[in-house]
C-alpha cells in the first residue's frame, strides 16, 4: 500500500501562521497536521505501507527542512519516503500526476489540510473509496451522488439542489491506482482554458464511466484546519479526543509553578507555567514560557513568551512574544507585541 500526500498549497487562509511554516506541519493539540493524518490512516488499512510520496511545493517555501521532516515521517513507520515537487499550481489532478510513477497498486491519496477520526475498514469489492462525512449544510461542500445499491455515481460540487449530505473530505482510495494515473493523463493532456486547472475529480468522472465501482468510507469526525478561528475549534476538539483516548498529553519535562491546568490541554517539551490557569482546550509548544496569564481554548506554537495575558480562542505562533490583552487573537511567527 502506497500513500500520497498533496501539500504544495500556500495556505494562504490560515495566514499569518502558514507565511513560515507549511499549513501541514503547524502543530494542532501537539502534533503536525500531516503526521496526524498519516497515522490515523494507518489504523484503516490492514497491509504495511511501503511507499509515501509528498507533494510539495517551490523549494524557497518548502525548503530542505521541510523535506526532512517528512522523510523522517515515512521512515518513522516504515515506509519509503518520496518527494515531488509541484512548482505551478495547476489543480488536485496535476498535483496527483507530479508523483505519477507511484500510481501503482493500491494507494490512498489524501489532502493534508483536515484532521479525521474513521473505525472503517476498506471495502475490498470496491475499485475505490472516497471518504465522506454527513454535513448538516451540503450545499457548502462537494458531496457524492449514490445509486440503490450506495455506488457513487457522481460529485456534484456546492450543489444547489438537495444530491446528498455526504461531503467529500479529500481522502481517496485506488485499489489499482494506474486506473487514476491513465485517467488523468487523458485529462492532463487537454490543454487548459485561462483559469481552469486539473482535478482529480476529473480523472474520478472518467473512471465512473469505464465502470469502476466507487464506494464511500464514512469518518465519524472531520475537522477542519482552513483558517485560524477553524483551526482553535478543531484544536480544541482533537484534544477532547485524544484525552478520550486515553493519550498523554503533559510532557513530563513541562514546569509549573502556582499555576493550575484544566484538561484537556497540551503541554509540550521543556514549557515553562508560573502564575497561570491554563485550560481547558490549550495546546502549548516546546519551550514555549507562560507567565501570569488565563488562557481558553488557544493554541500556541514553539519558543514564545506570553505574559499577563487573559485571552480566549488565541492562535499564536512561534517565536512570538506578547504582552497584552485582546478579545481574539492571531499572531504570525517572530511577532512581538507589548
Amino acid at each position: 500500500m502506497k500513500i500520497i500526500v498533496p501539500m504544495a498549497g500556500r495556505g494562504s487562509r490560515l495566514r499569518p501562521h502558514t507565511l513560515t511554516t507549511p499549513k501541514p506541519l503547524i502543530r494542532v493539540a501537539g502534533t503536525p497536521i500531516v503526521t496526524q493524518l498519516i497515522y490515523e490512516i494507518i489504523k484503516v488499512v490492514d497491509e504495511p505501507i511501503t511507499d509515501i510520496g509528498f507533494i510539495i511545493g517551490d523549494s524557497a517555501f518548502f525548503g530542505e527542512e521541510v523535506v526532512t521532516y517528512l522523510k523522517e515521517l515515512a521512515k518513522g513507520i516504515g515506509a519509503k519516503p518520496h518527494i515531488f515537487r509541484q512548482d505551478k499550481p495547476l489543480g488536485t489532478g496535476h498535483a496527483i500526476m507530479c508523483a505519477e510513477r507511484l500510481l501503482n497498486g493500491p494507494t490512498i491519496i489524501a489532502y493534508a489540510d483536515t484532521l479525521i477520526r474513521s473505525k472503517l475498514k476498506l471495502d475490498p469489492e470496491a475499485d475505490a473509496v472516497i471518504w465522506v462525512k454527513r454535513v448538516a449544510r451540503p450545499e457548502a461542500f462537494g458531496v457524492v451522488a449514490l445509486d440503490q445499491k450506495r455506488r457513487i455515481i457522481n460529485l456534484v460540487e456546492k450543489p444547489k439542489e438537495f444530491v446528498s449530505d455526504l461531503a467529500v473530505i479529500g481522502i481517496y482510495y485506488f485499489k489499482n491506482s494506474e486506473d487514476l494515473k491513465a485517467a488523468l493523463k487523458r485529462v492532463v493532456a487537454q490543454d487548459l482554458l485561462p483559469g481552469e486547472e486539473y482535478q482529480i475529480n476529473h480523472g474520478i468522472h472518467s473512471m465512473i464511466k469505464s465502470g469502476s465501482v466507487f464506494k464511500t468510507g464514512e469518518v465519524q469526525a472531520w475537522m477542519d484546519c482552513g483558517n485560524p478561528e477553524a483551526t482553535l475549534q478543531t484544536n480544541s476538539e482533537m484534544l477532547e479526543i485524544k484525552k478520550a483516548e486515553g493519550e498523554t498529553l503533559q510532557h513530563f519535562s513541562a514546569e509549573l509553578k502556582n499555576s493550575t491546568i484544566i484538561p484537556p490541554c497540551f503541554i509540550g517539551e521543556n514549557v515553562k507555567i508560573k502564575n497561570s490557569t491554563i485550560g481547558p482546550g490549550v495546546s502549548i509548544g516546546e519551550r514555549t514560557q507562560i507567565d501570569n496569564c488565563q488562557l481558553k481554548n488557544c493554541l500556541i506554537q514553539n519558543d514564545s513568551y506570553l505574559e499577563n495575558l487573559t485571552l480566549e480562542k488565541a492562535m499564536i505562533g512561534n517565536q512570538v512574544i506578547y504582552k497584552g490583552n485582546s478579545t481574539f487573537v492571531s499572531i504570525g511567527d517572530y511577532s512581538k507585541l507589548q
